[in-house]
């Protein structure tokens, strides 16, 4: 399934107060248009020798030293909140340029001086649809992420994990691990994506962190690119388990889940997205109220979303909804009137091909 490109929307004027009430916006040494300034780049190539669409940037020597240094100060800000003292002993090894995708990304190598331990982070051209991803994973899902906008510049720093096609395709029949384990967090990450409303999750735009337990391997699935937030019209883009590349996966899970079992997770996951909900609910409103306003989608989206959720739901309310803001408030709310009920719609039916 290809979709279209999605436009890049500027940043609010909501949007961007409420980026600096909650310290999100800060002033930073470098932009993103001042590292499209490089002069030459070469391929990266990974350690098959395959090309991975990235391309190692290369910059003027006068201007090197300073981006650098700059680079380092946004590092510091993004992870000890501008302490640069602690940040001596780090140096910048690469700045790789992908030009594939929406958010024509540069990827920032930093390595550990003192015991070569490298660390990443992104450069981007800022969206608003990507900035409301970013902090409805951080307020709604079990993750916590860190990212920082300037102007139109957004740092975001990595997440950690197997990309979702290298899982697939060497891990998710390895024996040491346990199938109803990935089974169940496949059921949370498409209702985390569907409550929400974070599109696009195809393989490529998920990792799987593994965690050693002592019963075996712990598995989370986390998304890692948020440019398709609540801007598709079609209630199966916000479903994971519908994607062509997660087809091996969503079948390997339906094969070890039984029904009930996912209806139990399912609601597992209802009821702690709306606790995170509710312990963030001043936050989580002010952002609501900056995403209501603001055309992150065509309202022709908004209009056939919102008929496709009402027709899930059951419930004609969904109707009245003008933004794809009031879609996700609306989504929650109909969590929270619902919750506990025998006969309630549930969001979805997990795993069912």
């Amino acid at each position: 399934m290809r979709t279209k490109k999605k436009p890049s929307y500027p940043i609010g004027e909501k949007l961007r107060g409420y980026l600096k009430k909650f310290r999100r916006e800060r002033e930073l040494p470098i932009t993103y248009e001042r590292l499209r300034g490089f002069n030459d780049s070469v391929p990266l190539m990974d350690r098959e020798g395959r090309n991975t669409l990235w391309e190692t940037v290369v910059y003027h020597a006068e201007e090197l030293e300073a981006l650098k240094e700059g680079l380092k100060r946004i590092y510091a800000l993004l992870k000890v909140d501008g302490d640069s003292s602690v940040m001596q002993h780090l140096y910048i090894d690469r700045v790789d340029f992908c030009s594939f995708g929406n958010s024509t990304p540069f990827r920032i190598r930093i390595v550990n001086a003192i015991n070569d331990n490298p660390d990443y982070f992104y450069v981007k051209k800022a969206d608003a649809s990507r900035v409301y991803g970013l902090e409805l994973e951080h307020l709604l899902s079990p993750n916590r992420l860190n990212f920082i906008t300037y102007g139109n510049t957004l740092v975001e720093e990595h997440i950690v994990g197997l990309p979702g096609d290298v899982f697939i395709n060497s891990w998710l029949h390895s024996k040491e691990l346990r199938p109803i384990r990935i089974a169940k967090e496949l059921v949370k990450f498409n209702e985390r994506c569907f409550v929400r409303l974070l599109g696009d999750m195809r393989s490529y735009n998920f990792v799987v962190v593994l965690a050693p337990d002592f019963e075996g391997w712990q598995i989370r699935i986390r998304a890692m690119d948020f440019d398709q937030q609540s801007y598709n019209g079609r209630p199966r883009f916000y479903l994971p388990q519908y994607f062509k590349d997660n087809t091996p996966l969503a079948l390997f899970c339906a094969q070890h889940l039984h029904l009930k079992t996912a209806r139990q997770y399912q609601r597992e996951e209802q009821t702690l997205i709306l606790q995170r909900a509710e312990l963030a609910s001043v936050r989580l409103s002010q952002l609501l109220e900056a995403m209501d306003g603001d055309p992150i989608a065509p309202h022709e989206n908004v209009v056939s979303l919102r008929e496709g959720l009402a027709k899930h739901f059951r419930s004609d309310t969904y109707l009245h909804c003008e933004s794809m803001g009031a879609l996700v408030r609306k989504n929650l709310e109909s969590l929270r009137k619902n919750i506990g009920k025998d006969n309630d719609p549930l969001t979805t039916t997990p795993l069912i091909m």
